[in-house]
């Protein structure tokens, strides 16, 4: 996939190429959004590789930032008075010369604007909530499809050189047992629920994969390890995000729906599936071409984030995940 033109030329950041500009990303979450953000602060740290260049993230996806050179990590919890006061005062205090908000919410905005002031975003025409345009000093317009390459865009429009997408990622470490033998790893959920596949569709799968030698792996969170203990036949792995890494670089092929864990497995050019249904896979699908999408014809894109799963990730059934994981 490659990012078309900009419609909006380089911002006017006020340093030359000689000197050493201190760069804000804003990107705080979630886990495949930092994960689509990367290709775009990797290109920022190419075309300035002395620049100060901080990351405005929620504590629990530093690690994901892991992979790009001499990244500074500022934590901002916001459910947390002092985590956003102390975020706050450090941007303020590092006098940073622009701010570059790849999240495009007054959640991102906000703490920008108040501790930049100079800040280079979307398009209102591009955002969920535009009114965070209004914090922006430059608004930048994309006519890319895929998030990456929007984001691409966007760091284009600051004058960083981007060519091919990279995804810099650590290499995380073991954590938990897995199989010695081939596995396809799969984690089952997602922000919403819509997104999600049935779970009783993995135990299918499980039986499908057992019968070719095959093992299902199913990786979550510690707080997911009793649900994952009912998907019938399957290993399953509890482990935090360094431990999904690993499993993800190891794993034969993944079976994944719209969610972080299948955008990781894309960004490291794994072999996989995903199952998709509300979400537009040529806005949110698996970037690069190791994953194969399977989505129903009679799938409709929506946005809505709702509880229960959507109607058309029922139209995907377990003998097509498996019948496609084959020809990967």
């Amino acid at each position: 996939m490659s990012s078309h033109a900009m419609a909006s030329r380089p911002m006017s950041t006020g340093v030359t190429a000689r000197e050493m500009p201190r760069i804000l990303v804003v990107r705080l979450g979630a886990m495949g959004d930092i994960i689509h953000t990367l290709p775009a602060v990797a290109a920022m740290r190419i075309t300035w590789p002395d620049a100060e260049i901080a990351w405005l993230v929620e504590p629990r996806w530093r690690v994901l930032l892991g992979g790009v050179p001499g990244l500074d990590k500022i934590e901002m919890d916001r459910r947390a008075t002092g985590s956003v006061w102390r975020a706050l005062r450090e941007i303020r205090g590092r006098r940073f010369d622009w701010a570059v908000d790849f999240q495009g919410l007054l959640k991102s905005a906000i703490p920008a604007w108040i501790g930049v002031r100079r800040v280079l975003g979307f398009h209102s025409s591009l955002l969920r909530e535009k009114v965070a345009a209004v914090f922006y000093a430059e608004r930048v317009r994309s006519s890319s499809r895929h998030v990456v390459d929007m984001n691409l865009d966007l760091a284009r429009a600051a004058g960083a050189r981007a060519a091919e997408a990279a995804f810099p990622l650590p290499p995380g470490r073991p954590e938990g047992a897995l199989p010695d033998g081939p596995f396809v790893l799969a984690s089952p959920f997602a922000g919403w629920g819509s997104k999600q596949w049935p779970l009783e569709r993995y135990s299918e799968l499980a039986a499908m994969l057992r019968a070719s030698g095959r093992t299902l792996v199913v990786n979550g969170a510690p707080a997911a390890e009793p649900v994952l203990r009912g998907i019938r036949g399957a290993w399953v792995h509890v482990s935090g995000i360094e431990g999904l890494i690993d499993a993800t670089r190891r794993a034969e092929a993944v079976a994944g729906v719209d969610s972080g864990p299948m955008h990781l497995a894309a960004a490291l050019s794994v072999r996989g599936v995903a199952i998709f249904g509300p979400t537009d896979p040529s806005r949110n699908g698996p970037y690069g071409k190791s994953f194969r999408v399977l989505r129903s014809v009679k799938a409709s894109t929506s946005y809505k984030r709702q509880s229960s799963v959507d109607a058309s990730m029922l139209e995907i059934d377990a003998a097509a995940v498996f019948e496609a994981l084959n020809e990967r």
